[in-house]
C-alpha cells in the first residue's frame, strides 16, 4: 500500500508514460547547438497522424503546437515536419500569467516563428485549439483586450509565407506535442 503522497504503479497516467517515452527518445537523440533536426524517427510514426492521415493528405511542411500547465508552470512546444521528413522541435517555458487562451497562441507563434527563421514558404499549422483557428481564419471575431496583440501578430507572421493554412484536429491527433510541452512546463 502506498503511503499518503506517493503514488502506486497503477495510478500511473497516460501523461507520466508519454512523458516518460519523450524523455526517453530526447536523451537518446540530442540535439547540437546550430539546432540540426533529428536524424532519428519514431518507430511508430503513425502515432503522431491517428484518423486522418496528414502526412498523406499534405506533402509540405507542417507543424503542429499545444501546451501544458501543472503545479511547476506553464510549457509550450511546437513540432515542425518537412517535406523530407525531418523533425525540428523547439519548447520552452512560460515565465508570466496568462490565460490558456493566451497560451495557445504562445505556442503557435513560437512554430510559426521557427518556419519564419528556416525560411518555410508553404506551411500546415495544425493544433488542436478551436478558438485560435477561427479567431486566425477570421471566422470568429475577438474583443478580449490580452488577446487582439496575439491575433495581429499571428496574422503579421501568416504575410511571411506564400500560403498558410490553418487545421484544427482533436487533441488526441496532438498527443506528441502535448508531451513535449508537458515535459518543458516540468522544467
Amino acid at each position: 500500500m502506498a503511503k499518503l503522497g506517493e503514488r502506486s504503479r497503477s495510478s500511473t497516467t497516460k501523461k507520466d508514460i508519454k512523458g516518460k517515452a519523450l524523455v526517453d527518445h530526447l536523451a537518446k537523440n540530442p540535439v547540437d547547438r546550430d539546432n540540426k533536426p533529428f536524424t532519428t524517427y519514431f518507430p511508430d510514426e503513425e502515432v503522431l497522424f491517428t484518423g486522418e492521415d496528414i502526412a498523406e493528405s499534405y506533402p509540405g511542411w507542417r507543424m503542429f503546437f499545444d501546451g501544458a500547465a501543472n503545479f511547476k508552470g506553464a510549457g509550450i512546444g511546437a513540432f515542425l515536419i518537412s517535406k523530407s521528413r525531418k523533425h525540428y522541435l523547439a519548447s520552452t517555458k512560460i515565465r508570466f500569467p496568462c490565460t490558456n487562451n493566451m497560451a495557445k497562441y504562445e505556442e503557435c507563434i513560437l512554430g510559426i516563428r521557427m518556419a519564419v527563421d528556416i525560411n518555410v514558404k508553404e506551411l500546415l499549422v495544425i493544433g488542436d485549439s478551436d478558438l485560435l483557428m477561427h479567431q486566425v481564419q477570421g471566422k470568429w471575431s475577438t474583443k478580449y483586450v490580452k488577446i487582439l496583440p496575439y491575433l495581429h501578430y499571428v496574422k503579421e507572421l501568416c504575410n511571411k509565407f506564400t500560403k498558410i493554412e490553418f487545421k484544427h484536429v482533436p487533441r488526441i491527433q496532438n498527443e506528441f506535442v502535448d508531451a513535449l510541452a508537458t515535459l518543458s512546463s516540468m522544467i
